[in-house]
């Protein structure tokens, strides 16, 4: 069983759209649908925006539908000049960028009392994904790396270099960290998947509603690619 997680109705409904065989069960008000996703077992679930939703929902995912692996599609910010608009990252690793707990003497954005700075992604799943966008997406640019995590809505130029200039981000968001925690103290693999749809500077929120839609397209392509030659425990 694959949990498919997005922090938006728009990131998840295409996907539902091509489930059959569907259970839906709510809880923390949170609707997890539970089917088949061209012939896979899959939990498709929209977690809400934010690291806190998306950690209950991950763990929800694990306790009651014991999910082989976690990914979450969606859309982010970028924090290259060479990443565009309707390119997508996959996370090498995952971290908070809203975490600082440096008058403790740990380095910023670890978790205190983890062993790990950063939370790696699932090697063969980043193998999977990179192959499967160059196949649906050729027209765009696929890069793999780190994305930072935070409660904020990055649009100020100041922010992302701030950002960028101490996490050596790719792209910034607002869940991928939180799933990523949980991934990590759960043991089992997950991969976060980010279209861009944003610069993340002062144009973003001219950006933003234009290039969200095609972001989301081009995530639901490759999450389908994928589903057609991933394998998933219980199938």
């Amino acid at each position: 069983m694959l949990g498919i997680i997005g922090a938006m109705d728009e990131e998840v409904s295409k996907l539902k759209e091509h489930m059959t065989d569907v259970k839906v069960t709510t809880k923390a008000s949170m609707d997890f649908y539970e089917g088949k996703l061209n012939g896979k077992n899959v939990v498709i679930v929209r977690s809400g925006i934010g690291k806190v939703n998306a950690a209950v929902c991950s763990q929800i995912l694990v306790d009651n539908y014991h999910v082989s692996a976690l990914i979450n599609t969606g859309i982010a910010g970028s924090l290259k000049a060479e990443i565009n608009i309707g390119d997508v990252v996959l996370s090498k690793d995952v971290m908070h960028h809203d975490m600082d707990t440096t008058a403790f003497g740990y380095p910023l954005g670890q978790v205190p009392r983890m062993d790990v700075l950063s939370f790696e992604a699932d090697h063969e799943l980043i193998a999977l994904a990179e192959k499967c966008c160059k196949k649906v997406n050729p027209e765009i640019g696929t890069f793999i790396g780190r994305v930072v995590s935070g409660d904020q809505f990055i649009s100020s130029k100041e922010k992302k270099n701030w950002i960028s200039e101490n996490f050596n981000g790719y792209c910034t968001e607002m869940e991928g960290a939180a799933i990523a925690q949980t991934a990590y103290l759960n043991a089992i693999p997950f991969l976060i998947i980010r279209a861009i749809s944003d610069k993340a500077d002062d144009s973003a929120e001219m950006d933003y509603p234009t290039f969200e839609a095609q972001a989301i397209h081009r995530s639901v392509k490759l999450m389908l690619e994928m589903i057609d030659n991933i394998s998933i425990g219980g199938n």
